[in-house]
C-alpha cells in the first residue's frame, strides 16, 4: 500500500488491544480524506485496506478488544421469531429435552447470553477532512446465513462474489449521518445522506479532499436473494442529497481489488468492468488434458498451505473475467473518459500533486500453488489523463520466496509516493537475494527518484539497512524516519535521516527489543497536509529545537498508562504534555485533529481526539484543546450490555515455576463475592505467544481500567451465567539465544496452565473440578495440547478453528519457520493429533467448513475427530456450513453459543461423571456401537458420510 495515498484517502484510527509495535510506521489505511473511528468486530465495510485489505481477518473470538465495546453485535430476534434482516430464528430447545438434541437445526443460546448477542449495533464515527464534522456509518446486525451461502468464486486465493463483483462476504452500512461538529465537542443535528434506493448497501465511503463530498458504492437486494451490481454514488456533504456518479446505468464497479480514488476535489479515478465484457466462461465438461506440475529443473519452493487456488485453465480463465477493469476518470458532473486499456488492476495511485496515476497490475502466467499476491506484478507510471510514462518494474512470478521470516519478493518492493512532496518516488530493494537465511549487508537498499528523471537521472541512495526494511515515516526535506527489524532476534531499530541534505549522516534514535514493551518510546503523530498526505507533525515551541509528538502505549509493572511525549529529535530530551488517568480510567490519544496546516503546529493551538473508558464505563470520544487541556465530550453512547454493567475485572499477576512471571485479567460476575459465593465454574480462554527472553514474556500488556468488550462468541458472555472468566492468560513460549521457542512448547504451556490454574483456585473463585478451557485458531491448538498433556487441570475443553496435526503443515506454521524435517520431534511432540489416544475429558470442536485461513483447513477437525472416536474419547464436532476461520453468520453464531453452553453446563457446571451423553436420550456411553456417531441425519458410521447427506443448512454435529 501507498502511505501517501492510504493517508489522502481518509486516515482510519484504528486502535486495538494489541497494536503494531510503535516503531513501525503507521499502518496501511484505507481510501479517503477523513479520520475513521471503528469497532474491529466485525469488520465494517469500511475497512477495505488497500492490499491487506481484502485479506480475511483473523478474528480471535477470545480477544475482547477496547473499540469492539463500541459495537456490539446485533439482532432483535427472539425465539421463534424471524430476525428483521431475514435471517431465519433458530429454534431453542429447552436444557431437558435431550431426545430431541440429535435432530437437525441451529439452536438458540440461553436468554441471558442472546440479549447481550442482540444489543443494538452502534454507528462507525468518520471526521471530515476538516475536522468539522462527523459521519454515523449505521450498521446492521449480524448477517443471515443467506448472505453467505450465496455463491462465489475461490481463485487465487481470493474469493469473489460474482453477482456484484466483489470480494464476498462483504458487510456493509444502511445509513449516512452528518453531524457539524463545534471547536467545544458539541454536535450539530443530523443530516441524514437521502436519494439512494431503500434498503441500499453502502460500502467504501470516503470523503473527497476537501470535505464537500462523499463517495461511496450502493449495491441493493433483487430477486431470489441476489444483489445488484455496485454503482459508485456520491453525496454533498452540506445538503445530504446522494446521486450516481455515472450518467450512464450500464457502468459498474468491480471491487474485486482496487475500487476508486479520489484524484482531485472534483475527479474521482474508478475501477469499472470492462462494458464489452461478456458472459463468464463455462466450464468444460471434459478436461482438455491431465493436472501437470513439474520440477523436473530441481527448484527449491517450500510454501505454507495456501487455499483457494487456481486449479486449471478454466480458473485462470474465470480469475481474468472477475479481476479484469477498465480505469474510467469521472468528474462529478459525470463526464468521463477511459483511461488504459483493460487489466487486472490491483492498485491505482495518484501523486500527491494529481499529475500522475502509480499503477499496480497483475499478469499471466499464474500459479497454482500460491495466492495472486505473487503472481508477476506490473508497477507502471501514467499521467492522470492516462498517457503512459514510463515502466516502473515487471517483478516475474514469486513462487520460491524462502519460509524463513524476513524473506521477501526480489526486486523492487515497497512502491510509493513521498508524501512530502509533489512527485517523488521511493521504493527498497533486497540485496540478500529475498532469503533471510542469506548473510550479507547491507541487506536492504532505500532509493528515491522523480517521477521523469531529467536527462538520465539515476536513482538516488536514500539509506542502507542490515536489518530488514520495516517502512518510513516522513516529515520534511530534513526528517524522515526509517524503520528496520528482524524477527529471529526481535531487534528493532529507528532511524533518522534527512532525505535532501547529503551533508547529515543518518543516525540511530531507538535500538531495541520489539517485545519489550517497557523501553516503547512510541510513534509519531501525523499531521494531514493541503494535498491530503500524512506526514510527522512538527511542533513549534519558543525555543529552536526539532520536536514531534510520541504517541506511546506506556507499558509499566502496572499495566498501560498511554502518554503523548513531546520529543526533541536532536537531543533526544522528551517532555510528557499528556498521560492517561492511572487510577479509574483508560485514555488514548486517538488522533491529531489541529492537522490541516502546514508547517510547523504552534504547541498552544495542539488539539487532539481521546478516547476514555473504564471497567464499568464503556468507550466515548473527548476533543482536548491546547494550552489549558481543557476536555470536550464528543460521544455518550449507551452501556452496550447493562446487566453487565457492575462485573468486575481485575489484572491478576501469578509465576511459573520457572520463574516467568505471567499475566491474566479476571473477570467476575456482577455482585459475587468469594467468601459469601464460593467458588464458580471458570473458563480459561487464551492464545500462546512466542518470546526471546524471560524477561519481556513477564512484562505486563494492556490496563486493568480497560472497559470489558464482549463480542458475539466471547467467553466474557458466560459472566451472564455464572461463570468466572479467566481471559488472555499469558503462556509465554520462550526460546532464548539459539534456542528454539517450540523445542519446549508442551513442556512450558503445561507450566504456563498450571500456574494459572492455581492462581485462581488459591484466590477461592474458582473450583478445582470445574475449571474448562478454550480457545480460537492456534488457542483451539493449546486446548487440545492442554487436555492431552494436563488433563489434571481442565475437566473440558473447547477448540473453534484449530490445526491439531502438524505434519499437514509441513513447511512452517504460526512463528515456526523451520520444516518437518528439519524439526521432526518438534512438529510431532507439538501435534495433538499423535496424542489423540490421551486425550480423556471432554472436547467440543468448532470449525468452519469454509476455513480459507493458510493452517487451519476444516480437515484438521475433521481428522481429528476420528482419532479422538477411533480411540474412544468423549468428543463431538460441530461444522458450521459457510463459515469461515472466524463465524460471521447470525446462525452460526447462535448456534456455536449454544454448542458452547450446552458443553460446559453439562461437563463442567454440572455432574463430574462425563461419561453421560447430553447430546442422546440412551444416556449409554460414547463408545457404545449405537451412539458412535449423531448428526443433523442421524446415526452415520464415519464422517465421510455425512459430507454427502445433503444438509447444508444444519451444523453438522458429530458426537
Amino acid at each position: 500500500m501507498f502511505l501517501h495515498k492510504v493517508y489522502c484517502r481518509f486516515s482510519l484510527i484504528y486502535p486495538t488491544l494489541c497494536p503494531p509495535p510503535p516503531p513501525l510506521p503507521p499502518r496501511p489505511l484505507p481510501h479517503g480524506g477523513g479520520l475513521f473511528c471503528s469497532p474491529p468486530l466485525p469488520v465494517p465495510n469500511s475497512l477495505q485496506f488497500r492490499r491487506v485489505r481484502h485479506m480475511r481477518s483473523h478474528l480471535a473470538s477470545s480477544g475482547p478488544s477496547r473499540l469492539a465495546r463500541l459495537v456490539p453485535f446485533a439482532s432483535a430476534a427472539e425465539s421463534g421469531v424471524a430476525d428483521p434482516n431475514g435471517s431465519p430464528a433458530p429454534t431453542s430447545l429447552p436444557l431437558e429435552d435431550e431426545e430431541s438434541l440429535s435432530l437437525g437445526g441451529y439452536r438458540f443460546p440461553p436468554k441471558e447470553i442472546r440479549d447481550i448477542v442482540d444489543a443494538p449495533p452502534l454507528p462507525v464515527l468518520s471526521f471530515s477532512p476538516h475536522r468539522d464534522k462527523i459521519l454515523f456509518l449505521k450498521r446492521r446486525s449480524l448477517p443471515p446465513l443467506s448472505e453467505l451461502a450465496r455463491p462465489e468464486e475461490k481463485l487465487a486465493g481470493i474469493r469473489i462474489d460474482g453477482n456484484y463483483n466483489a470480494r464476498s462476504r462483504m458487510s456493509f452500512y444502511t445509513g449516512i449521518g452528518i453531524h457539524s461538529l463545534t471547536d467545544d465537542g458539541k454536535l450539530g443535528p443530523e443530516q441524514e445522506v437521502h436519494g439512494f434506493p431503500d434498503g441500499a448497501k453502502i460500502n467504501f465511503v470516503s470523503w473527497s479532499r476537501d470535505g464537500r463530498h462523499l463517495s461511496f458504492s450502493i449495491r441493493v437486494d433483487e430477486e431470489d436473494n441476489d444483489s445488484s451490481k455496485l454503482r459508485v454514488w456520491v453525496a454533498d456533504v452540506e445538503s445530504g442529497k446522494a446521486r450516481p456518479l455515472f450518467q450512464s446505468p450500464d457502468t459498474f464497479l468491480n471491487a474485486v481489488f482496487d475500487n476508486f480514488v479520489w484524484v482531485n476535489d472534483s475527479m474521482l479515478l474508478v475501477c469499472t468492468i470492462p462494458i464489452s465484457r461478456g458472459a463468464p466462461p463455462k466450464k468444460p465438461l471434459v478436461p482438455s488434458g491431465p493436472k501437470v506440475q513439474s520440477n523436473e529443473q530441481k527448484n527449491v519452493v517450500q510454501l505454507r498451505t495456501f487455499q483457494d487456488l487456481l486449479k486449471d485453465e478454466y480458473d485462470e480463465d474465470l480469475f481474468d473475467y472477475y479481476s479484469t477493469s477498465q480505469l474510467v476518470l469521472v468528474s462529478l458532473d459525470g463526464t468521463m473518459k477511459t483511461v488504459g486499456p483493460p487489466a487486472v488492476y490491483t492498485s491505482i495511485d495518484p501523486s500527491p500533486d494529481d499529475k500522475y496515476i502509480l499503477v499496480t497490475s497483475i499478469h499471466r502466467p499464474y500459479s497454482y500453488i500460491v495466492p495472486c499476491g505473487r503472481f508477476p506484478k506490473k508497477v507502471e507510471l501514467w499521467t492522470t489523463t492516462g498517457k503512459f510514462v514510463r515502466e516502473i518494474c515487471d517483478l516475474p512470478l514469486a513462487e520460491d520466496i524462502p519460509i524463513a521470516f524476513n524473506s521477501v519478493r526480489r526486486g523492487k518492493r515497497s512502491i510509493n509516493w513521498r508524501p512530502d512532496k509533489p512527485s517523488t518516488l521511493y521504493w527498497v530493494e533486497t540485496q540478500d537475494g529475498g532469503d533471510a537465511k542469506t548473510e550479507v549487508s547491507p541487506r536492504d537498499i532505500v532509493y528515491m527518484e522523480s517521477a521523469e528523471p531529467i536527462n538520465g537521472e539515476q536513482p538516488e541512495v536514500l539509506h542502507k539497512l542490515d536489518l530488514r526494511y520495516g517502512g518510513i515515516s516522513w516529515c520534511d526535506d530534513t526528517l524522515a524516519l526509517v524503520y528496520e527489524s528482524w524477527y529471529k532476534t526481535r531487534r528493532t531499530r529507528t532511524w533518522v535521516i534527512a532525505p535532501d541534505s547529503k551533508n547529515v549522516n543518518p543516525r540511530i534514535l531507538f535500538d531495541r527489543s520489539s517485545e519489550d514493551a517497557y523501553s516503547d518510546p512510541g510513534s509519531p503523530m501525523m499531521r494531514r497536509t493541503q494535498a491530503g498526505t500524512y506526514v510527522i507533525a512538527k511542533i513549534k515551541k519558543q525555543d529552536e529545537g526539532t520536536y514531534i509528538l510520541l504517541n506511546g502505549r506506556g507499558a509499566t509493572p502496572e499495566g498501560n498508562i498511554p502518554f503523548l511525549d513531546l520529543f526533541d529529535v536532536n537531543t533526544g530530551v522528551k517532555e510528557r504534555i499528556w498521560e492517561s488517568d492511572k487510577e479509574k480510567y483508560y485514555e488514548t490519544v486517538v488522533a491529531l485533529m489541529s492537522d490541516y496546516t502546514d508547517g510547523e503546529l504552534p504547541i498552544d493551538q495542539l488539539r487532539i481526539l481521546t478516547s476514555k473508558e473504564s471497567k464499568t464505563e464503556n468507550t466515548q470520544y473527548f476533543l482536548q484543546a491546547w494550552p489549558d487541556k481543557k476536555s470536550f465530550q464528543i460521544t455518550n453512547f449507551p452501556h452496550p450490555y447493562p446487566q453487565l454493567a457492575s462485573l468486575q475485572k481485575e489484572m491478576i499477576r501469578y509465576q511459573r515455576k520457572d520463574g516467568v512471571q505471567l499475566t491474566a485479567t479476571l473477570y467476575l460476575p456482577p455482585g459475587y463475592s468469594p467468601t459469601k459465593d464460593g467458588p464458580l465454574p471458570c473458563l480459561v480462554w487464551s492464545y500462546p505467544g512466542e518470546f526471546k527472553s524471560k524477561d519481556a514474556a513477564g512484562q505486563v500488556r494492556g490496563s486493568p481500567n480497560e472497559f470489558a468488550g464482549i463480542g458475539p462468541t466471547s467467553p466474557l458472555l458466560w459472566l451472564a451465567r455464572g461463570f468466572a472468566i479467566l481471559s488472555g492468560p499469558t503462556i509465554p513460549i520462550i526460546g532464548e539465544g539459539d534456542e528454539e521457542a517450540n523445542d519446549r512448547y508442551v513442556e512450558q504451556l503445561v507450566g504456563s496452565a498450571e500456574a494459572a490454574v492455581e492462581e485462581v483456585i488459591r484466590r477461592g473463585v474458582a473450583h478445582p473440578n470445574k475449571i474448562a478451557v478454550g480457545g480460537h485458531s492456534y488457542g483451539a491448538f493449546m486446548t487440545a495440547n492442554l487436555l492431552a498433556h494436563a488433563p489434571h487441570l481442565f475437566c473440558c475443553g473447547i477448540s473453534r478453528s484449530g490445526a491439531y496435526n502438524r505434519t499437514l503443515t509441513p513447511f512452517g506454521f504460526q512463528n515456526e519457520d523451520r520444516t518437518l524435517w528439519e524439526a521432526t520431534n518438534t512438529y510431532i511432540e507439538m501435534s495433538p493429533f499423535m496424542s489423540a489416544n490421551k486425550i480423556k475429558k471432554p472436547i467440543l470442536l468448532i470449525h468452519g467448513e469454509e476455513d480459507n485461513n493458510s493452517g487451519t483447513l476444516t480437515m484438521q477437525s475433521d481428522r481429528f475427530f476420528n482419532a479422538l472416536k477411533g480411540h474412544g474419547a468423549l468428543c463431538r464436532l460441530v461444522i458450521l456450513p459457510f463459515e469461515s476461520h472466524g463465524y460471521s453468520a447470525r446462525e452460526s453464531i447462535m448456534h456455536v453459543l449454544w454448542e458452547t453452553d450446552m458443553w460446559l453446563q453439562k461437563y463442567c457446571v454440572e455432574s463430574s461423571d462425563q461419561s453421560s451423553d447430553l447430546y442422546s436420550s440412551s444416556g449409554e456411553s460414547p463408545n457404545s456401537s449405537e451412539n458412535k456417531a449423531i448428526s443433523a441425519t442421524g446415526s452415520v458410521p464415519d464422517h465421510e458420510s455425512t459430507q454427502e447427506d445433503g444438509f447444508y443448512f444444519t451444523p453438522r454435529s458429530l458426537l
